[in-house]
């Protein structure tokens, strides 16, 4: 690589910064998010009565449904109040966090122009992802007739360009929505990503499928397809429930793993995840604490990042959830307990984002 103009920079919605100004930085979250759109989640349950929650605003008086069925419920689906997103990212730039990225791309409602004005708004600098999530109904037909040059030339756009007309940059490559066993387009993506990345010196942040052989499969068409996975993010290691000979194999190939749900205690719908072959193994945050503690004596601790992945409504503080501040206000000081050093803590909060933001 080594050809980007802002080599040695982070590209973030309101330009170029140094990376040394990220701070601590949250490398995979959803500011503003509809997961609605192409019907990418949102199941209509059988039950009558679960229908009836399904239809309602998420609220209290729900919120103990929706949290055990929060694919199941419409509302909880989307994310589209810029202030209200502002106001929940500010938590986490009070608590002293720097940046927050936004994995947000083509097919799940993406914003720049909110982006920018939540960037303003908060002091927080954002970098917005690019690419393009699974395919959904609303969006196969128009897939379908690109090719791999097709993707590339648009994920290159929104690096160098701007988005459609207003100038506005993304900063990293993703998140790259996959299912298992990957669909003809999800693969297109990921070759036109690999070639992307040789254009504009940005990583790539993928979103598997469950399925242990799902990450193996992603790697090994982004490495044919010439990706240096130095600069690959697996996201979901925690959703996901991967066995520890899945999680070294991708470390050892040189990729960024990631546990990305902070705040989920320990659930997540088993119909999602025996769709894709795979049993509801998802840890509560002592158990990712004890993940991240094993790999880290194993020797990987400059290839893993942490985050919240939040993108839906009962993950904010506003409905009960617990917000972009959870990882620096819950979940370091339990790291402390744990046996953490603060070196420790600084590398996968400060450093490795840096590294994984900075173009080359």
């Amino acid at each position: 690589m080594g050809i980007s103009p802002n080599a040695g920079y982070v590209q973030t919605v309101q330009g170029i910064v140094s990376p040394e100004s990220l701070g601590i930085t949250l490398p995979h979250e959803h500011l503003l998010i509809d997961q609605t759109v192409g019907g990418v989640y949102f199941v209509e349950p059988e039950g009558a009565s679960d229908r009836i929650l399904a239809h309602q605003p998420v609220c209290l008086e729900n919120l103990w449904w929706v949290r055990r069925h929060m694919k199941d419920n419409y509302d909880n689906q989307f994310l589209l109040d810029e202030h209200l997103a502002a106001r929940e990212a500010s938590l986490f730039y009070l608590r002293g966090g720097g940046t927050i990225v936004d994995q947000t791309n083509i097919g799940i409602g993406r914003d720049p122009g909110a982006l920018l004005r939540i960037s303003r708004a908060t002091g927080l600098n954002i970098v917005m992802g690019c690419g393009f999530y699974v395919d959904g109904p609303s969006t196969q037909e128009e897939r379908d007739s690109m090719d791999v040059e097709d993707f590339a030339s648009r994920i290159v756009q929104d690096m160098t360009v701007g988005v459609d007309q207003t100038r506005i940059k993304s900063g990293i490559i993703g998140e790259l929505g996959c299912t298992w066993p990957l669909k003809p387009n999800e693969k297109k993506v990921l070759e036109a990503a690999a070639l992307a990345q040789q254009q504009s010196g940005a990583s790539i942040n993928v979103h598997p499928g469950r399925n242990d052989e799902a990450p193996l499969e992603i790697i090994d068409v982004l490495q044919r397809a010439g990706a240096d996975l130095s600069r690959v993010v697996m996201s979901h290691m925690d959703r996901c429930g991967y066995a520890l000979d899945t999680r070294l194999r991708l470390l050892d190939a040189g990729c960024f793993v990631e546990y990305d749900l902070f705040g989920f205690e320990g659930y997540y719908p088993a119909r999602v995840a025996l769709a894709e072959g795979h049993l509801p193994d998802t840890p509560n945050d002592v158990g990712r604490i004890k993940e991240m503690r094993d790999l880290i004596g194993r020797g990987y601790l400059t290839q893993i990042l942490m985050s919240h992945d939040i993108g839906m409504k009962m993950q904010l503080t506003a409905y009960g959830g617990w917000g972009y501040a959870h990882i620096v206000r819950d979940v370091v000081p339990l790291m402390y307990v744990y046996g953490y050093s603060q070196q420790e803590v600084d590398t996968l909060m400060i450093e490795n984002p840096k590294r994984l933001l900075t173009l080359v």
